[in-house]
């Protein structure tokens, strides 16, 4: 089993290798990694992100141990260039790299230039050889908001191999009770539900976001539409949506900002009645759709909305509903939501709206739009149940300081 895996390491690299010829993220992930070089520091804790939204994900847990161990280097790795290209300058870490492939050979010589005393992995990211470099070494791995599927690998009778990967696992950090239980099914017990850090970060953020006065001027007496995160998929029937609300303002901000795709959202909208953010000036507002065309905005563009439509439930899964939640917004999104628990429990508390095409969304959006009563219940459910969710980081941070003691207690008593 473990071949089948090492020749899967190696066949997804090469794969990688020829997409890169004609994919700028392939490019960026295979070029990243070839020209890295990997200081070699003392003692540090190190934290590894799949992606961007994993390390907003992780972030609250990263700030606090920053703030508890301030002489520690922290080490931070990404898998993918989403994540590492836009926070490789980040100050909450000493030193930031992609994760260098998952081979025996690497594992051993990162695990052993970076020295961590303890792991943190947050969510996804189960790699075989770094998991067993870290035990082989005794350094203890963390997994936090972690969240596991009757469906996964783990749990078939052909994933013996990543069910080793799991006693790997000093102690993992879970979302729901479902995850224990699944856990427990192949003899793991080391498990806290702790909840979803990502609570607590959007929470955070909810309570003082950054000040965007062109926004709140753009938007004047308005209400507004903020759809985020969007594919070519959502901003079709998004376009549509725009011209029954002549009323209502739209931001637009796409998971990728090319200029070609820019451009096309722009094609699908009425000309003249839109404009981008960088062109975007007090005598300009009276568009009426807004295109974010740069990257780290959205989080703080959803204090001046109404309703949110979160992106990416045609494709792969949708992208962070909760941000818009902890402002208070209903959230509306595509029919690609099965892995996401909070999207489920948004849309049984009448606050989340899966839609699979036009007719559908026209709906969701009219209800909220023309029912005030049931728009009031919708914000005031959503934003209830973030604030009743806030509080894994402390559970986490409280158990690794534990346990950390009493590691270091033992061994001075060996010593």
């Amino acid at each position: 089993m473990l071949s089948l895996y090492n020749l899967s390491i190696r066949l997804y690299f090469f794969l990688i290798y020829i997409v890169s010829f004609f994919n700028q993220k392939a490019r960026l992930w295979l070029n990243g990694r070839s020209v890295q070089q990997v200081t070699k520091s003392g003692p540090s804790i190190w934290f590894h992100f799949a992606s961007l939204g994993e390390f907003e994900q992780g972030r609250p847990v990263l700030e606090q141990m920053r703030n508890l161990h301030p002489s520690k280097k922290i080490v931070v790795t990404f898998f993918s260039p989403s994540g590492y290209e836009i926070r490789k300058n980040t100050p909450l870490a000493d030193h930031v790299y992609y994760l260098p492939l998952d081979t025996k050979y690497n594992a051993r010589d990162f695990i052993n230039a970076i020295q961590p005393e303890l792991a943190i992995f947050t969510k996804y990211e189960y790699w075989y050889h770094y998991f067993n470099e870290l035990n082989k070494q005794h350094i203890p791995l963390y997994i936090i908001s972690g969240i596991f599927r009757p469906n996964q690998v783990f749990f078939k009778w052909y994933g013996s191999l990543y069910r080793k990967m799991l006693t790997f696992v000093t102690h993992f950090f879970v979302q729901d009770k479902q995850s224990v239980e699944l856990l427990k099914g192949v003899g793991i017990t080391n498990v806290t539900v702790s909840g979803d850090t990502r609570f607590d970060r959007v929470w955070a953020n909810a309570q003082q976001p950054k000040n965007l006065p062109i926004i709140a001027g753009f938007t004047g007496e308005s209400k507004l539409f903020v759809a985020g995160s969007t594919w070519p998929q959502d901003e079709e029937l998004i376009a549509k949506l725009i011209t029954q609300y002549p009323d209502w303002k739209f931001i637009i901000a796409q998971h990728e900002i090319g200029e070609e795709k820019i451009n096309k959202l722009i094609s699908l909208l009425p000309e003249n009645s839109v404009i981008r953010f960088s062109n975007l000036t007090p005598i300009a507002i009276k568009a009426q759709t807004l295109i974010i065309d740069n990257i780290g905005m959205l989080s703080s563009l959803y204090q001046y909305g109404h309703i949110a439509y979160i992106g990416g439930g045609f494709g792969a899964g949708i992208h962070n509903t909760l941000e818009a939640a902890a402002f208070g917004l209903p959230v509306i999104f595509g029919p690609n939501y099965e892995r996401f628990k909070e999207a489920k429990d948004l849309i049984s508390l009448h606050a989340g709206f899966s839609i699979g095409n036009e007719e559908e969304l026209k709906q969701a959006a009219g209800k909220l739009i023309s029912d005030q009563l049931f728009y009031v219940d919708a914000s005031t459910a959503i934003k209830k149940y973030v604030e009743e969710h806030v509080g894994a980081t402390e559970t986490i941070i409280e158990h690794i300081t534990v346990a950390t003691r009493v590691k270091n207690k033992d061994s001075r008593i060996k010593t």
